[in-house]
C-alpha cells in the first residue's frame, strides 16, 4: 500500500466517524521489472509519511495459481524529510522563564507570607514565566545552543483553587485542551493569551525551528471542560467515584482518567490535536501515551495527517511495557519514543542499551536520548563533570541525531524541576555547558555520520576494554566514518582496543567535538587508547569539511519525489 496513504487514512477515519468497514482499498498491484536470471526489481518513491506494507508475488505465464513469497509482509516506515538529522530537542517549561529563572527571586519573607495565607485558606500563586519571556531567549536556545525543536511542557490552564496540587498546580492536569494558561500571558488590550502563544510559535518558526507541545491526552484535571460537560468520557471506580491514573505504584490523585470505550471521545481529542496544528504547532509529546489504546492513536494520527501529514507524534511511554511502545510506533501512527538511555549507567548497561537502540531505530522507530528529563534529579546535582559526560553520552550515541535536554542543563542547574513549583534553572551561570552543547548539536545537525541513513556498529568485543566504541559510517561512501568513544566512568580511566581495519585513525586523529588531536597508539593491526575519566571523543582521521545539512538535502529529495509522483503518478521510477 505504498503511495496510498490518503486512501488508508480516509478508511481509518470513516471507520470511526461513520462506522464503515476498513476494506483495504489502499492495496494495489505494481508490476516489477524482469532483470533476468530469475530476478525482478522495482524502484518506488517514499514520499508519504506513515507505515506501509508490501508483498511480492508471481503470476505464472500459464495462468496457474498465483505464487506468494514466503514470510511476512515487508514493512516500511517513512518519516517526514526534515527528521533525517538534527532531531535535537530543548524541553522548555514556560513557568521557569520568569523572575526566578536565575534563582533568589523568593525570599524567606515571601515564604512566610505564603504559609500565613495558606493556613487561612487563601490561594497564593506567585507570578509565572510567560510566552514572551521564553521568546526573548529563542536566539540563545536555537542559534547559540543549536537546538532545532522546542518542546513545551503542557501550556493548558491548570487548577488554581479546585483540586490544585502544589503551589502552582500541575500542568499535567489540564482543564481545557483548547486554550492556554492565562498566567503565561501578559495582559494587554491587543492580544489574547492564545494569540500570545501563537506569537511564540511564529517566533520559533522564524528561527527555523519546530515546536512540539506536551498534550497529556490520557487524562484531565478535576473540573475540566471535558469532565464537566462529558463525565461519561471518564473511568469510574466500582463505588462510582472518578478514577485517577498512575504509574510506578503511584496514583496521580490530581488527575482524572479517560475512558476510551466511547468513540465520541476519540473524535473530540482528534479535534484538539487539529486545533493546535492549525495554530502552527508541528508536533506533540504524547504524555503516558501507552495509556491510550492503539486504535485511538491510529485514528487520531490518521485524522491529523489528512490535513498535516508531517506532524510529529513523540511518545512518552516510560511507564509502560516496551511491547506497547513498539505497537504504537508501528500500528498507532506515532513517530518517535523516549529512550531509556538516561537510566543506563556503567559500561555493560550502556553497551547493551546502545545495541538495542540501534536495532530498534532500524526496525521500529527512533528512540530519542534525553540527557535529563523533567522528572529526573538534576545531573549537575551530582557534579558538573557528570552533567557534561551524560550530555556527551546521550548525543554521541544517539541514532538519527535524537538528543534532548530539559531547560537548565546548559546552565548546570542543580535544583530539580518540580512541575508543581517554580525551581530556578540557574540561567546565566558563569560555569555552564553552553559551548559543549553547541558543539554536540552542530555535529548532530551537520555531520552525515549522525543522520538517520548512517550505519552504526559497536566495535566492543571481549577483551577490547571498558570504553564504548561506536563506529558511525555515513551512507555516502565519499564521507569518512567517525568513531565515537565514551568512558562512562566519572572518576576512572578506561581502555579501548579496536582493529584498524574497522577504523583507521591515521597518525593523529582529530576529536570533532573539541577540535583537538588525540594520541592513538597502533600495535600491528590494532589501535589502542587510554580514555580519561568522564571523557568522550568523536574521532576522525582528518578534520571534517563543512557539510550541507542532511535534513536540507533530504527535503530537496522529498520535493523532487513529490514532483515525480504528481507528474508521472506513483510507480516504478527505474
Amino acid at each position: 500500500n505504498l503511495g496510498q496513504a490518503a486512501i488508508r487514512r480516509a478508511e481509518i477515519v470513516a471507520n470511526v466517524e461513520e462506522h464503515k468497514a476498513i476494506l483495504g482499498r489502499d492495496w494495489r498491484d505494481l508490476p516489477m521489472r524482469d532483470d533476468g536470471n530469475g530476478k525482478f526489481s522495482i524502484t518506488l518513491p517514499l514520499n508519504d509519511v506513515g507505515v506501509f506494507d508490501l508483498k511480492s508475488f508471481f503470476e505464472p505465464d500459464d495462468g496457474s495459481d498465483t505464487v506468494w513469497c514466503r514470510g511476512d509482509n515487508t514493512r516500511v516506515k517513512i518519516e517526514p524529510s526534515h527528521c533525517v538529522s538534527g532531531n535535537t530537542i530543548y524541553n522548555a517549561f514556560v513557568r521557569q522563564f520568569g523572575k526566578n529563572r536565575s534563582g533568589g527571586a523568593w525570599s524567606q519573607k515571601h515564604r512566610d507570607a505564603e504559609a500565613f495565607l495558606d493556613n487561612d485558606g487563601y490561594t497564593v500563586i506567585p507570578p509565572s514565566g510567560s510566552f514572551a519571556d521564553l521568546a526573548q531567549e529563542l536566539h540563545f536556545i536555537i542559534n547559540t545552543l543549536g537546538f532545532r525543536i522546542i518542546q513545551l511542557l503542557p501550556i493548558h490552564p491548570t487548577p488554581t483553587t479546585f483540586a490544585r496540587m502544589g503551589r502552582f498546580g500541575s500542568p499535567f492536569a489540564p482543564l481545557d485542551f483548547f486554550t492556554v494558561d492565562s498566567s503565561m500571558a501578559i495582559f494587554n488590550r491587543h492580544s489574547t493569551p492564545l494569540e500570545q502563544f501563537v506569537e511564540l510559535v511564529d517566533s520559533i518558526h522564524a528561527h527555523n525551528a519546530l515546536v512540539i507541545i506536551d498534550l497529556p491526552a490520557a487524562h484531565t484535571g478535576w473540573g475540566s471542560t471535558f469532565q464537566v460537560h462529558n463525565p461519561e468520557w471518564f473511568s469510574r471506580n466500582p463505588d462510582g467515584s472518578f478514577q485517577s491514573p498512575g504509574a510506578w505504584g503511584v496514583t496521580w490523585e490530581d488527575l482524572c482518567k479517560m475512558n476510551f470505550n466511547n468513540q465520541a471521545l476519540w473524535i473530540s481529542l482528534a479535534e484538539v490535536f487539529l486545533h493546535w496544528c492549525r495554530l502552527g504547532v508541528d508536533g506533540f509529546r504524547c504524555d503516558a501515551g501507552y495509556m491510550i489504546p492503539t486504535p485511538v492513536w491510529t485514528y487520531i494520527s490518521a485524522k491529523v495527517r489528512q490535513e498535516f501529514p508531517d506532524t510529529i507524534f513523540f511518545l512518552e511511554g516510560l511507564g509502560g511495557p516496551m511491547s506497547s511502545t513498539t505497537q504504537l510506533l508501528q500500528d498507532g501512527g506515532l513517530n518517535w519514543a523516549y529512550s531509556e538511555q538516561f537510566q543506563q549507567f556503567g559500561f555493560d548497561a550502556l553497551k547493551n542499551y546502545t545495541r538495542f537502540a540501534i536495532n530498534y531505530a532500524e526496525e521500529v522507530g527512533l528512540l530519542v536520548n534525553f540527557a535529563e528529563t523533567h522528572d529526573n534529579n538534576r545531573l549537575a546535582a551530582t557534579s558538573p563533570t557528570w552533567a557534561a559526560l551524560r550530555c556527551m553520552t546521550a548525543a554521541l550515541l544517539a541514532p538519527g541525531g535524537g538528543f534532548a535536554i530539559a531547560n537548565g542543563v546548559e546552565w548546570l542547574a542543580s535544583e530539580k524541576i518540580n512541575v508543581h513549583q517554580d525551581a530556578s534553572i540557574n540561567w546565566g551561570a558563569q560555569e555552564n555547558l553552553v559551548e559543549l552543547i553547541r558543539s554536540l548539536n552542530q555535529l548532530l545537525l551537520k555531520h552525515p555520520a549522525f543522520d538517520a541513513h548512517a550505519g552504526l556498529r559497536l566495535l566492543n568485543r571481549d577483551g577490547s576494554g571498558n570504553a564504548l566504541a561506536l563506529l558511525r559510517s555515513p551512507a555516502e561512501k565519499s564521507c569518512a566514518p567517525v568513531l565515537v568513544i565514551v568512558n562512562p566512568l566519572e572518576k576512572e580511566h578506561a581502555t579501548l582496543q579496536w582493529p584498524v581495519a574497522s577504523f583507521d585513525p591515521g597518525k593523529t586523529p582529530v576529536d570533532l567535538l573539541s577540535g583537538n588531536r588525540v594520541q592513538v597508539d597502533k600495535y600491528g593491526d590494532h589501535a589502542t587508547l587510554i580514555v580519561p575519566p568522564a571523557t568522550a571523543f568523536c574521532l576522525a582521521a582528518a578534520q571534517a569539511e563543512p557539510q550541507q545539512r542532511p535534513s536540507d538535502w533530504q527535503s530537496y529529495r522529498d520535493r523532487v519525489l513529490d514532483f515525480f509522483v504528481d507528474f508521472h503518478g506513483f510507480g516504478n521510477m527505474a
